[in-house]
């Protein structure tokens, strides 16, 4: 005799909402009063890729790999971000146990994954992410992919076409988040799945161009807010639960620390200048950075420089620790993709990867939105250069020599990191900064408080009740 589904589980991933921002947000904060509550204390760092990798896992960065939203893969020499294969995760994520433990139980479990990172081969029934087509003269065109075959053809027959450039850059902004919850709400009412991840990132924008404190948030979550309202309203159709968490909360930043430069200017770090710029020479440079937020992992090639690469980056304004061996272990990030070496910044502080001492000779794509050339993560791309008199027309006049045929790029991006205001990547100094989990059914016994990796856990008894043993 096969056990009767579940109601559906609605995962809304609202990132940068935290217990401090929730009482801007009526129709959220109805779900934890109907239900409850609790702050996460976030993994390290608090980025995108490995805060969802834990959640997803219930692990630390040393459990399922994923180190930050990019890492140098070791066997290349590539410094790589924002991959999107399902197997750079080392370990089983919830849909996948999910399925599993409901399957021994005699039911059926579906699950749908929208816009959550490592997307892609994900052992999931339906997925949408967004994925470009690139052309082999280097041109690049914007586009959505996912399964079912047909899908994403489907969805943007009747949403309209995924507003591609509101999901980054200097136009990031509300419409993409409006579009991936009209998303999630048709899928709900058309083939509810048991369980659906729905990334909506519309607070991840302002708060890092301006900081939180400079920037609108009653009006920010109270546009997210409402933008859940059809995916809310969908899942009360259909009877489904709805829980929210969030990675990170945002905090307000005032200096660069720009550890490639430290690095080359010791000698230590190598640039090979040809007719695009500089490039990093990740093979001849002894030791180099990889910048993410407010950590950084610096991969050093002999342990004879260990020690003194140590000293010189504690010497340096806004570093606050450096990380070596098992200190590693005790942020969860002692792991073979990890450097040697792993920064913490000072709250008021980010690491910016530029390694070029002069602007003159930067690479060509310094000045694009490159999410996957660049050796760090850029939050500049979130800016028009404020040195361009008219940063549109500039990007109307790229667009329309794209069309033309000619090779050309879209150099609309500030290479000046003190424009940036706001970041994340540590943990946050008060509990109502922290991010938040919401949910129903049971309380969790802990007050306030729980571990971000626990948040899996209570998922999974959500969807499978099986799994309380």
């Amino acid at each position: 005799m096969r056990t009767p589904a579940l109601a559906p589980l609605v995962l809304i991933n609202a990132v940068g909402l935290t217990g401090r921002l929730l009482a801007h947000a009526p129709w959220l904060r109805a779900l934890a009063e109907a239900g409850w509550s609790r702050s996460l204390r976030e993994v390290v760092p608090a980025v995108t890729c490995t805060a969802q990798a834990s959640l997803l896992t219930g692990l630390p960065p040393s459990g399922h790999g994923i180190v930050g939203n990019g890492w140098l893969f070791r066997e290349t020499g590539e410094v790589r971000f924002w991959q999107q294969s399902n197997a750079l995760l080392q370990a089983e994520p919830l849909y996948k146990t999910a399925a599993r433990l409901a399957h021994e139980a005699g039911r059926p479990f579906r699950s749908a994954q929208l816009f959550w990172w490592f997307n892609q081969g994900a052992a999931v029934d339906i997925s949408v992410t967004p994925k470009p087509y690139y052309g082999a003269d280097g041109n690049k065109a914007f586009g959505i992919t996912g399964t079912p075959d047909g899908l994403t053809d489907r969805l943007e027959r009747e949403l309209g076409p995924f507003p591609f450039r509101t999901f980054w850059g200097p136009g990031a902004g509300l419409p993409c988040t409006d579009w991936i919850a009209r998303c999630a709400a048709s899928l709900l009412k058309s083939e509810p799945p048991d369980l659906s991840l729905v990334y909506l990132p519309h607070l991840d924008y302002e708060p890092q161009r301006l900081g939180p404190s400079k920037s609108d948030m009653v009006r920010l979550v109270g546009e997210l807010d409402a933008a859940c309202v059809p995916l809310l309203d969908a899942a009360r159709q259909v009877g489904a639960r709805v829980w929210v968490v969030s990675e990170y909360g945002h905090c307000d930043v005032s200096r660069p620390i720009l550890i490639n430069r430290l690095l080359r200017s010791a000698g230590l770090l190598v640039a090979r200048d040809g007719p695009f710029g500089e490039a990093l020479d990740t093979f001849q440079s002894r030791a180099m950075a990889v910048c993410d937020h407010q950590l950084a992992h610096i991969y050093v090639r002999d342990a004879h420089d260990l020690e003194r690469v140590r000293e010189l980056l504690l010497g340096q304004p806004g570093v606050a620790q450096v990380l070596a061996g098992e200190s590693r272990g005790e942020w969860g990030l002692d792991h073979p993709r990890s450097g040697e070496l792993v920064a913490l910044s000072e709250p008021d502080a980010w690491f910016a990867y530029p390694y070029w001492l002069d602007d003159r000779r930067a690479p060509d794509f310094a000045r694009t939105v490159d999410i996957h050339r660049k050796p760090g993560y850029d939050p500049c791309e979130l800016f028009f250069d404020p040195a361009l008199r008219w940063p549109q027309g500039r990007a109307m006049l790229r667009l329309a020599q794209k069309k033309l045929g000619f090779r050309t790029l879209f150099d609309l991006i500030p290479l000046d990191a003190t424009l940036v205001r706001g970041s994340h990547g540590l943990r946050a100094a008060t509990q109502e900064d922290r991010p938040i989990l919401i949910g129903d059914g049971p309380t969790p016994s802990a007050d306030g408080t729980i571990e971000m990796v626990d948040a899996h856990g209570l998922l999974l008894r959500a969807l499978v009740p099986e799994a309380e043993g």
